[in-house]
């Protein structure tokens, strides 16, 4: 659950850290961080539901977090995975109509911690400083156009070239140098990493065995290691 609102001294908070924070001058974000409600959640805790009416928007200080959808029929899809440093749930705070939260987001790792904004105080500060918002129109173009490709991705590249992509992504936001290449540490399950790539775990699992013949990756539990991100590279252009 969220906590009462908690100052947290500047030179010591992360979310100045956030894409919102990270061009605004210190003493205009102090204005704003006595407001925000912090929580920490443990693996597979909820921040918030899919079909849910709050009116906050997410700014992930620690950990990383997966945006899910569920079915009528209780089938769960993947949509996307965020670490430190990036906003969620923004979209019901900026529609007009106020509709449902299209996603939910479950906690990955244990101790992940974010702050949340309720859409008053934030339009409130941002009517102050409006300058701010060009901010939030970065970030949110970006993920459209993060969205708009990978909807391409899905219709012109194969499976292969989608995984190669997809880990190549994962190893720029989460990869962790080692002296065999990078590794990168993902926390999914076989299904969630294919309905991540938008494929069959049969088929994706089929790639990755090819790629780690080829010498280009090895499977580590949880974790890939990168050999060769070069030939990743290549694969995911074709």
């Amino acid at each position: 659950m969220v906590e009462t609102p908690n100052h947290i001294e500047e030179e010591h908070n992360q979310l100045l850290q956030t894409a919102l924070f990270r061009h605004v001058p210190p003493q205009e974000a102090e204005e704003l961080l006595p407001f925000i409600k912090y929580g920490s959640f443990s693996k597979g805790d909820y921040i918030f539901h899919e079909g849910s009416t709050d009116k906050c928007m997410y700014l992930l200080e620690e950990g990383k977090v997966k945006l899910t959808r569920e079915s009528n029929d209780d089938r769960v899809q993947l949509l996307s995975i965020h670490s430190r440093g990036e906003v969620l749930g923004e979209i019901p705070v900026f529609d007009p109509d106020g509709g449902p939260r299209t996603a939910s987001a479950v906690a990955m790792v244990n101790g992940t911690r974010v702050g949340c904004l309720d859409r008053e105080t934030l339009f409130r500060w941002l009517n102050k400083h409006p300058f701010v918002a060009v901010n939030m129109l970065q970030v949110m173009a970006a993920r459209m156009r993060a969205n708009n490709e990978r909807m391409s991705d899905l219709v012109f590249k194969d499976v292969p070239a989608r995984l190669a992509k997809t880990l190549l992504d994962m190893a720029m936001r989460f990869g962790k140098p080692v002296e065999a290449g990078v590794k990168v540490p993902h926390d999914l399950t076989q299904e969630e990493l294919a309905q991540l790539v938008g494929s069959s775990r049969e088929t994706v699992n089929k790639a990755l065995m090819d790629f780690s013949d080829r010498g280009w990756i090895a499977r580590d539990g949880r974790a890939i290691i990168i050999y060769q991100p070069g030939m990743l590279i290549r694969r995911s252009r074709r």
